[in-house]
């Protein structure tokens, strides 16, 4: 089967979907002031959960009762939310935020591996093995070589993150059978965080006792409704569209694009300084992606041998 690229609409999916997660950063900064993590990962799931089973019988869709389906509902939020999020919150605790989005960053390396050993149409080729290692370095620099310092210590909480990764690029794969099942892309979205909050709230109740906090203030709620609405239910939608349309391995390009939103985001919502190292990580991460695409080197090979 051909391999799957993306259009002018995939790509600007990708682009929205990068701002909704990259925004997540600016919500969670806020959060974690007065809430505990697994309290804020449970309430994020939960809330989007709410909203997207509303539209979805606004939208006069009903989510299906077999067991086929809600089995593989769990089995993409244990990949795509509980795995990666208990992992990525515990390794946290231990390593330096920026360590933790390099590593993150490694989902497309791992992405274009799964995706080769377990698919016939998302074979690996080597213009986009190249552009994912020419990304991933972007992301490297622009978040900053100085966080690599502490590379060899903490290895547990390291190789959490990395293990998030592989779980976020095997649900990827995993995904793919929604659109088989012929799903419209708000069903599995709706599905997926119905039930990673049946896994997660129990875990949160457990742990963190939620009960016995203090009463959230008025931005934190607001925060929270960002988090949950914005870069997570809307998300989910853009994610399982974009799956469809473009597969697993584009999907997960994301996660290069996630960094420079968060980074433009910072700068006009918050007034960071931008560096010079963040134009010039864009600016690879830009390069990787062209690379990957394909369309642009196929052009010049093109010109140059019609001259």
């Amino acid at each position: 089967m051909p391999q799957k690229s993306m259009g002018a609409v995939e790509w600007c999916m990708l682009v929205g979907l990068s701002i909704l997660w990259g925004g997540s950063f600016l919500f969670n900064g806020i959060l974690v002031r007065e809430l505990p993590p697994f309290t804020i990962v449970a309430a994020r799931v939960g809330l989007a959960a709410i909203a997207l089973n509303i539209i979805v019988r606004a939208t006069g869709h009903s989510m299906p009762r077999d067991r086929q389906a809600w089995l593989a509902f769990f089995g993409m939020g244990f990949l795509n939310n509980v795995i990666p999020f208990l992992l990525i919150v515990w390794g946290q605790t231990h390593i330096a935020s920026g360590l933790a989005s390099i590593l993150n960053a490694t989902t497309p390396l791992f992405a274009v591996i799964v995706a080769h050993l377990l698919t016939t149409d998302e074979k690996m080729t080597g213009n986009r093995l190249i552009g994912v290692i020419v990304g991933f370095a972007g992301v490297a620099l622009m978040i900053g070589p100085s966080v690599l310092a502490s590379l060899g210590s903490n290895v547990l909480a390291q190789l959490a993150v990395l293990g998030a990764a592989l779980s976020y690029s095997l649900a990827g794969i995993f995904g793919r059978r929604f659109r088989r099942m012929g799903l419209a892309p708000i069903i599995p979205a709706a599905g997926q965080v119905t039930a990673s909050t049946v896994l997660l709230l129990p875990i949160a109740l457990i742990v963190d006792r939620p009960w016995t906090l203090a009463v959230p203030s008025a931005e934190t709620w607001l925060a929270l409704a960002g988090l949950a609405i914005l870069s997570t239910a809307v998300a989910y939608v853009l994610f399982f569209r974009i799956l469809a349309t473009a597969g697993a391995t584009n999907l997960m390009l994301v996660t290069f694009l996630i960094p420079v939103s968060a980074i433009l985001l910072g700068a006009l919502i918050l007034g960071e300084d931008l560096q010079p190292k963040h134009f010039i990580g864009m600016a690879m991460i830009a390069l990787g992606l062209a690379a990957i695409d394909g369309r642009l080197l196929a052009l010049g090979k093109r010109r140059a041998a019609a001259q």
